[in-house]
């Protein structure tokens, strides 16, 4: 497997970085045709990248964390979603594949067909579950957390919800540098735009200072589809940043490369009542993208998101230019 483009950029991180490949890359780039009004829409597929039944950017994630969490001696993963969190059921079959336990705490959103199943997937995971309702109550329970799921003196490793931590963002860095060699070697023209949901903020995050790290002028649009975190551009530059210092921290020779002030771009409109409920807009996107480009979405992340999309696009709020739709939809 080759290394990660990030450790060719700075060959000085691969000591202090550890990597585990867990997909085929680079992802596939192509044309959307048909899908956009003004502007020219491609994809870039993530969600044939991983091994088994995954792909999507949480594997992505896992592949800096997972030899993180062996390096501290961590027996366990302790982290957090919702009901039916495609994040929780990835980290659960990866970490097991390394003898690593996962506990998660959920918290309630709606419940459907596809909840109902995902749940039954997450309890025969081996995953240990806490069902704690709501975000207050899992702040609460944080402490007993972390006290039942220690091994002696080790203490869980913590990752936030869908991983999106400083190490956790590598992993869109890693997209957006690939999108960048992708480019380079005409298999797109330069975007004006990279469009992706925005559960958690490490994607767009990441992306961003990839983007910058890749040498592209590529704006990040970010399609908001969590109530319950804090996502506005402003608090997702932050983690960029803070990604940047930890590669820093870690030895990587970086000159000005964080992310200009309007690098991310953030669209709560299409977000409808919440995590997790459906939309109209979300379920006529998911139908055309079906019919017109053969893709497969699901009505939490990415309908809400290629439906702001053709929506910005339609209404000419894109610019014209490029605009590339990240699919980043994991269980196959």
């Amino acid at each position: 497997m080759p290394p990660p483009l990030l450790h060719r950029r700075c060959p000085e991180l691969a000591d202090s970085l550890g990597f585990l490949r867990l997909g085929e890359a680079p992802t596939p780039v192509r044309r959307l045709p048909g899908l956009g009004r003004r502007s020219e829409l491609w994809i870039k597929d993530e969600s044939g990248y991983g091994d088994g039944g995954w792909g999507g950017n949480k594997v992505r994630k896992l592949e800096w964390l997972l030899p993180e969490a062996r390096r501290r001696g961590a027996r366990t993963i302790l982290t957090v979603g919702g009901l039916g969190t495609n994040w929780g059921l990835a980290a659960a079959s990866y970490a097991r594949e390394l003898g690593l336990g996962v506990a998660l705490g959920l918290i309630d959103h709606p419940v459907d067909e596809h909840v109902r199943a995902q749940l039954e997937r997450l309890r025969a995971s081996g995953a240990t579950l806490h069902f704690l309702h709501s975000r207050t109550r899992l702040i609460l329970a944080a402490p007993w957390l972390f006290a039942r799921h220690a091994h002696g003196l080790a203490p869980p490793y913590y990752l936030p919800a869908g991983g999106s931590s400083p190490l956790g963002t590598l992993g869109a860095v890693e997209i957006a540098l690939e999108l960048g060699a992708q480019v380079e070697a005409g298999e797109l023209p330069e975007p004006a735009w990279l469009v992706t949901p925005v559960g958690s903020g490490g994607t767009a995050a990441g992306l961003a200072l990839g983007l910058r790290l890749a040498g592209l002028r590529t704006r990040v649009l970010g399609v908001v589809v969590n109530d319950t975190l804090r996502l506005d551009s402003a608090t997702l530059l932050r983690l960029s940043r803070r990604c940047a210092a930890l590669l820093r921290a870690r030895g990587a020779d970086l000159d000005d490369a964080g992310p200009a002030p309007d690098a991310i771009r953030t669209e709560t409109a299409w977000l409808g009542d919440g995590y997790a409920h459906p939309t109209a807009a979300g379920d006529r996107a998911l139908a055309r993208a079906s019919a017109q480009a053969g893709l497969t979405l699901e009505r939490t992340y990415t309908a809400k998101a290629l439906a702001a999309l053709l929506d910005l696009d339609t209404a000419g709020r894109l610019g014209g230019g490029p605009v590339v739709f990240l699919q980043t939809h994991g269980p196959r």
